[in-house]
């Protein structure tokens, strides 16, 4: 039979079998996020508010012990890893890497190195079960991450993918690109990414604004996947963050999702959207 003590032991081993399993989600989380970090707070200027973002929308209880001005950490590798090469003009090629940073991967494999700064512009379009969002993209100015999206496109990686992040008013932008992602409130969503990362592409002067459409990474540079982010509101973030496009329609979608709320709400103002939000298919056309 067992004792008082026992009993106490066993308690006190699953409460740091808890610690542990909450510290490697925090840390795989820190991995993969979207806009400006991850687990723990960031600081933000917003319409020239200072508010500290959450960006992965998990379990607000893992969070607890979080400093929120303090900036997201990352897990270092073992061994330096290779770093992605913005556009080579003389080759016409890009650096894409894999990811070093793990995290959920769906590996559709590598982008082609070569790539055509023409046409200047393509267009893509979201077919969500809310009707299509479609962005004019910007080949000529950021080519690589265009490129990105496009064989992705190809490969049907962001087919069935849910939308996971909904920033509300205090933070308008929806976030989506975690094929991963349930999108309920409850799971920690966007660890996901295709098991590469690229270069930041487009920054000078970059401003996001409503109708723009960035890509999102983490803290570290050359760590852009396959998640982005649409912007409905003004956000007053600093020039990381690669605006690949405008959106020329469905921001009355991205109001009616912003509109219906969130879920698991982290204390930001930011969870998973209340109006489901899926990506059925994505499709670019004007190939070079």
């Amino acid at each position: 039979m067992a004792t008082g003590k026992d009993r106490q032991k066993q308690l006190a081993r699953e409460h740091y079998e808890r610690q542990l399993k909450n510290r490697r989600e925090r840390e795989q989380r820190a991995k993969r996020t979207a806009i400006i970090g991850s687990t723990v707070g960031v600081v933000v200027v917003v319409g020239g508010i200072v508010a500290a973002v959450a960006l992965m929308g998990g379990d607000p209880g893992t969070e607890a012990a979080a400093t929120p001005t303090q900036p997201p950490t990352e897990t270092a590798p073992a061994s330096p890893a290779a770093q992605p090469k913005p556009y080579d003009a003389k080759t016409g090629t890009c650096g894409y890497v894999a990811d070093a940073a793990g995290g959920k991967v769906k590996d559709v494999g590598m982008p082609p190195a070569e790539v055509k700064l023409t046409p200047a512009t393509k267009t893509m379009t979201l077919k969500t079960n809310l009707g299509d969002i479609v962005v004019k993209l910007d080949n000529a100015k950021a080519p690589c991450t265009v490129n990105s999206l496009e064989f992705l496109a190809d490969k049907k990686y962001y087919d069935g993918s849910k939308c996971h992040r909904l920033g509300s008013d205090k933070f308008p932008m929806l976030q989506c690109g975690d094929p991963s992602a349930k999108a309920d409130g409850k799971s920690m969503d966007g660890s996901g990414g295709p098991g590469y990362v690229m270069v930041e592409e487009n920054l000078e002067g970059a401003t996001y604004k409503r109708g723009v459409m960035a890509m999102a990474k983490t803290q570290a540079p050359g760590s852009t996947g396959s998640q982005f982010f649409l912007v409905y509101g003004d956000i007053g973030l600093t020039p990381d963050y690669t605006p690949v496009g405008t959106i020329t329609k469905g921001l009355d979608i991205l109001d009616k999702v912003n509109k219906a709320g969130v879920l698991g709400d982290a204390g930001d103002g930011t969870g998973a959207p209340k109006e489901t939000i899926e990506i059925k298919d994505v499709t670019i056309a004007g190939k070079g």
